[in-house]
C-alpha cells in the first residue's frame, strides 16, 4: 500500500512537471510594432497566458492582451487621436484581445488562428509565427484590415490593412 502511495505521488508530480514545462510566462523585451498608411508605432504593455509545446503544437492556447493606452507613435497627436473614439475608444475598450482557437505546423513553423477582439469586435486571424527554442521567443507577422474593426474612414483599398509584427521573449514559469 504505501508503495503504491509513493508511485501515485511520483506520477502525479510527474504530471504537473509536465504541465508547467509548456507554460510561459512574457518576459521584458517583448516588441509589438505596427505599420500602415496612416500610422506606425508600437504598443508597450501586454500580458497574458501563452502554454505551448513545439512537439504538440496542437494542444497549445494563446491568451494574450495588449494595452491600447499603450500606444506610441512618436507623435503625442497621433498617440491622442488613436486613444479617441474615432480610432481605438481607449477608455470603452481598453484591450486588444487574442484567444487562440487552434494551432498547427505549417512549412516555416507554425500557424495560429483565433479571435481577434478590437473595439468589443471580434474577428478570426491566423497568424504565422517561428518558436526559437534556444533563445525562448515567439515571432510573428500578419496584417488586419482596421475596417474590420470599425477604425478610421474605410476605403476599400490596400491602405486599410496594417502590418504587424510581433515580437515576444518568454520564459518559462
Amino acid at each position: 500500500m504505501k508503495k503504491w502511495v509513493i508511485v501515485s505521488l511520483a506520477l502525479l508530480l510527474a504530471s504537473f512537471t509536465l504541465v508547467l514545462l509548456n507554460s510561459w510566462k512574457i518576459a521584458p523585451g517583448f516588441t509589438i510594432k505596427f505599420e500602415g498608411k496612416y500610422a506606425q508605432g508600437t504598443f508597450g504593455k501586454m500580458n497574458g497566458t501563452i502554454e505551448f509545446d513545439p512537439k504538440e503544437p496542437e494542444k497549445a492556447v494563446f491568451d494574450v492582451a495588449v494595452e491600447v493606452a499603450s500606444i506610441e507613435t512618436g507623435n503625442d497627436l497621433k498617440n491622442k487621436h488613436a486613444r479617441s473614439e474615432k480610432w481605438f475608444a481607449a477608455e470603452k475598450f481598453p484591450l486588444i484581445r487574442f484567444k487562440s482557437s487552434t494551432v498547427m505546423r505549417a512549412d516555416s513553423g507554425y500557424l495560429v488562428t483565433g479571435d481577434l477582439e478590437v473595439r468589443g469586435i471580434k474577428k478570426e486571424v491566423s497568424i504565422p509565427f517561428i518558436f526559437n527554442e534556444k533563445g525562448a521567443a515567439f515571432h510573428g507577422h500578419f496584417k488586419v484590415n482596421r475596417g474590420d474593426f470599425g477604425i478610421g474612414k474605410v476605403t476599400g483599398k490596400a491602405s486599410d490593412s496594417t502590418a504587424v509584427e510581433i515580437y515576444v521573449p518568454v520564459f518559462q514559469q
